[in-house]
């Protein structure tokens, strides 16, 4: 069944008499395409936008034109071309702006606090959150800072550090017991990054605060550089360790992956990008 995005004539509101209905018009056409209508012959696509044939085939004709639509006999498809429509928008995004909506999403969909994260100096500055509950005896919002080598996603933008600039972090670090779970020697941290490089993401086990779990993955740009992470963070009475691996990493894996490209779409040509220095 075709799907209707109609436009009702009588609807339109024209508060400024600067309405471009025509423009209206043919950007319906382009939204009349999606993943269950990749192509679709002339008559459906004026069944789908309430266009009339003729007035669905001018502006079909003139997407053709531009290289938005391609035809194959009766058959009419978007082409690539239509992906500059949305990069203006991204490039114009800072990572927080990229992150915010994917870490809303992810939030919703496990009930659990999500966060993202860049390194400064030795500690991780929060750049986005979305709170499911308050979880920890303090309060996090934009701009709170934590002991990188205590969190999860200290850890992993920590992993995904050279070995000497890593080295050089370490020997900056005050390393402390925060609790009587903290990982607080070098050679044991080392240790653990090297474990998190392998894998891929992040676990601490109440090594912040007693009662606080959080799983971390990267946000990497198109070279692979660790440029941001983001978490989920949770309490030991919500979820055990085993629980947060098998139901927690792969939906903040896949929100990971999806920020990670919108990234790479907003900064394609930004290949020194590094954590920190980029926030906007």
């Amino acid at each position: 069944m075709i799907k209707t995005t109609a436009i009702d004539d009588e609807a339109i509101h024209e508060p400024s008499g600067q309405f471009v209905q025509s423009l209206a018009r043919g950007l319906s056409v382009i939204r009349a395409f999606d993943a269950d209508h990749p192509e679709m012959t002339l008559s459906e696509i004026a069944r789908a936008t309430g266009l009339t044939r003729a007035a669905s085939r001018r502006f079909l004709l003139t997407l053709l034109e531009l290289g938005y639509v391609r035809a194959d006999g009766r058959l009419f498809s978007l082409t690539a071309r239509v992906l500059e429509l949305g990069f203006s928008y991204l490039s114009a995004l800072s990572l927080p702006e990229i992150a915010q909506p994917h870490l809303e999403q992810l939030a919703a969909s496990i009930h659990d606090s999500t966060s993202a994260s860049v390194l400064n100096g030795t500690d991780i500055v929060y750049v986005a959150r979305v709170a499911a509950r308050r979880i920890m005896s303090v309060r996090i919002n934009i701009g709170t800072r934590f002991p990188a080598y205590a969190t999860s996603m200290g850890r992993v933008l920590l992993a995904g550090m050279e070995r000497a600039e890593l080295e050089a972090h370490l020997t900056a670090m005050e390393v402390e017991h925060l609790t009587s779970r903290t990982i607080s020697s070098a050679d044991a941290l080392l240790g653990e990054l090297e474990r998190v490089r392998q894998q891929g993401w992040a676990l601490v086990d109440q090594e912040l605060e007693d009662g606080l779990r959080s799983i971390a993955a990267p946000i990497r740009h198109a070279n692979g550089t660790v440029v941001a992470a983001i978490n989920i963070s949770t309490t030991t009475s919500n979820h055990s360790v085993e629980s947060m691996q098998k139901n927690l990493l792969p939906p903040l894996q896949l929100a990971a992956a999806r920020i990670s490209a919108d990234l790479i779409a907003s900064r394609p040509f930004e290949p020194q990008l590094r954590p920190g220095l980029h926030l906007s």
